[in-house]
């Protein structure tokens, strides 16, 4: 009993409907991140920008498996591994699978972001950053990855300034955001709408993005 006579019990929370927002660092992530570097800037340098969810910025076509060498083909087999980790069937068991990609890469510099958005018809959607251009080190920069609560706005429309006591609450209809090191893949379920908050620093901020489906 409280010290007020109020009766006491111990409050069992479940976390029901939990989103996974997995995080790794890829093994050689420097010298994997300076072939895609070269690989990156040289194709922007040749081709437009394809525009999409991109706030300014370049954007490449989404066949980098056909220019992304060697580099790519180890990021990609990687992040195929870490999509089979993170997957299993309704029963519980491994469900490893032959994941069909799509992926292209992301060159922004001061004032570039992108647009919140989904990837639907994918299972998996993954990012990885080649060089984040100092904002990690920084925040004030910008750039930060920011990840929409799938509840949508629902939670904080009433009572806005009152949240679950749970760890997250204070994001219950709002966002999450991340600031990704360089080296890092981020992998999240690709119905996550999702988008990066304008950059205003003075480097080049360089990422891959991959679907899996």
């Amino acid at each position: 009993m409280a010290a007020d006579g109020t009766p006491s019990t111990k409050i069992d929370i479940q976390p029901l409907f939990a989103t996974p927002v997995a995080v790794a660092s890829l093994p050689e992530g420097a010298r994997i991140s300076g072939a895609l570097r070269e690989a990156i800037i040289a194709r922007c340098e040749q081709e437009p920008s394809t525009d999409h969810s991109n706030l300014g910025g370049w954007q490449s076509t989404w066949d980098m498996s056909e220019w992304g060498g060697e580099a790519f083909g180890y990021l990609l087999s990687f992040v195929r591994h870490m999509a089979d980790t993170l997957t299993i069937d309704r029963h519980g068991k491994p469900a490893p699978q032959d994941w069909r990609t799509n992926a292209w890469a992301n060159v922004n510099r001061s004032g570039h972001g992108n647009e919140f958005h989904t990837h639907p018809g994918c299972v998996w959607s993954a990012v990885y950053y080649v060089d984040d251009g100092g904002a990690a080190a920084d925040p004030s920069l910008g750039g930060q990855f920011e990840l929409q609560d799938p509840r949508g706005v629902a939670p904080a429309m009433f009572r806005p300034e009152l949240v679950p006591n749970v760890p997250g609450g204070a994001a219950f209809g709002a966002s999450e955001s991340i600031s990704p090191m360089p080296g890092t893949v981020l992998m999240f379920p690709s119905w996550v709408s999702h988008a990066v908050r304008p950059y205003f620093g003075d480097g080049t901020r360089i990422s891959v993005a991959i679907n899996l489906s």
